[in-house]
């Protein structure tokens, strides 16, 4: 028994090797998609809220402090997971900002996500500038227009756009700085969790089809991680600052349930375009369970941040992080650190088990 636990661990430990043999042996190679176009929040955020007047920001170090740019405005130590991706993808650069993004550059793609942004349009308000879900697909409709422009007629153009790949994490900002903060947002005094999930499930859906009307085909949906074992929440509502808040975590799970049955629903309803679910909470919760298989040492506190587990607050401008930051998992109170984001992605690009990603995994769709 002892042998195949050891077994076991030792395939695990070669996730993280894995991914950047991975993409050594990208080097050279043809991309596997001629674009990627990216809708989120602060986890794929890279630039666009270092516009806004919002607190939402992480333009400034530490952030960015293993980045080969710097601060860019991505909210961990490196890379993120739609960078990781790219990576895997076999794409030649990140995919840049819409803030900053100009000319040609757009035929790569455009990454739109936006730090605090939710499905709902309050969400995230308190924190000041941010562009919700229906903004960035507002932008892109932009972007399409420029690209029919570019390649001369809406033929070329839906042609070219049905081979890219669109990315889209949204949610998290709906429950952490929305449903969870009945201070300051009246949604948990309007919907019990199963009504709110069916109305951001809703709203989502009705953005998805919008995104298929300007094109898209390949889509890709991060379901939520555990926010409940954010080392925000942890320092908040844990007694012992290590065991998950359940009730959040609960709640999470019942949109990523009803996420991914919206995947089985669209990919019936268009059968021209293919959806795929990211078990982003399942993939956590192995990290967290079993944190040694995957190096890390720290899954309840941040490498950054100010009181509790890190997770007060976020990063402080010119604060010092921690020194091992491989070995935790968290960046600051809510953010995975790159080696986080690694694993993350790794296991969207090619799925490790069954139930990473659902039906296919990012690589076996980029191939349709």
């Amino acid at each position: 028994m002892a042998a195949k636990e050891l077994l076991r661990k030792w395939m695990m430990s070669t996730v993280a090797v894995g991914v950047f043999l991975s993409l050594f042996s990208g080097v050279g190679a043809k991309p596997q998609v001629p674009c990627y176009f990216i809708f989120g929040d602060s986890l794929v955020d890279n630039g666009n809220n270092n516009v806004l007047q919002s607190l939402a920001r992480a333009d400034y170090l530490p952030y960015g402090i293993d980045f080969n740019g710097g601060p860019t405005g991505r909210f961990s130590n490196g890379k993120t997971n739609v960078d990781v991706i790219a990576e895997l993808l076999g794409l030649d650069d990140y995919i840049r900002p819409y803030a900053t993004i100009r000319g040609q550059d757009i035929l790569k793609g455009v990454n739109y996500a936006s730090a605090a942004a939710g499905i709902r349009e309050e969400t995230g308000q308190h924190l000041g500038m941010r562009i919700s879900f229906s903004r960035q697909v507002q932008n892109h409709q932009n972007t399409v227009a420029k690209i029919v422009d570019m390649l001369g007629d809406e033929k070329s153009a839906a042609n070219y756009l049905s081979k890219c790949l669109y990315s889209i994490g949204m949610g998290s900002n709906d429950y952490l700085n929305n449903y969870f903060m009945p201070q300051l947002y009246s949604s948990s005094r309007q919907f019990s969790p199963v009504e709110y999930a069916d109305v951001l499930i809703e709203s989502y859906a009705q953005k998805l089809r919008c995104l298929y009307n300007y094109g898209a085909r390949k889509m890709v949906l991060f379901g939520i991680g555990q926010i409940g074992c954010s080392p925000n929440e942890l320092a908040q509502n844990s007694q012992d600052g290590t065991t998950c808040v359940e009730r959040i975590n609960s709640a999470n799970q019942i949109f990523n349930n009803k996420l991914k049955s919206l995947v089985d629903q669209l990919n019936k309803q268009l059968s021209d375009a293919r959806f795929i679910y990211i078990n982003s909470y399942g993939i956590f919760q192995d990290i967290i369970n079993n944190p040694s298989a995957y190096c890390f040492k720290v899954t309840n506190a941040g490498c950054c941040g100010v009181g509790r587990n890190n997770g007060q607050i976020t990063c402080l401008p010119l604060q010092i992080p921690c020194e091992n930051r491989r070995e935790y998992l968290f960046w600051d109170a809510y953010h995975p650190t790159e080696a986080g984001n690694a694993i993350i992605a790794s296991r969207a690009y090619s799925a490790q088990s069954a139930s990473d990603a659902y039906p296919i995994d990012i690589r076996r769709l980029a191939q349709i």
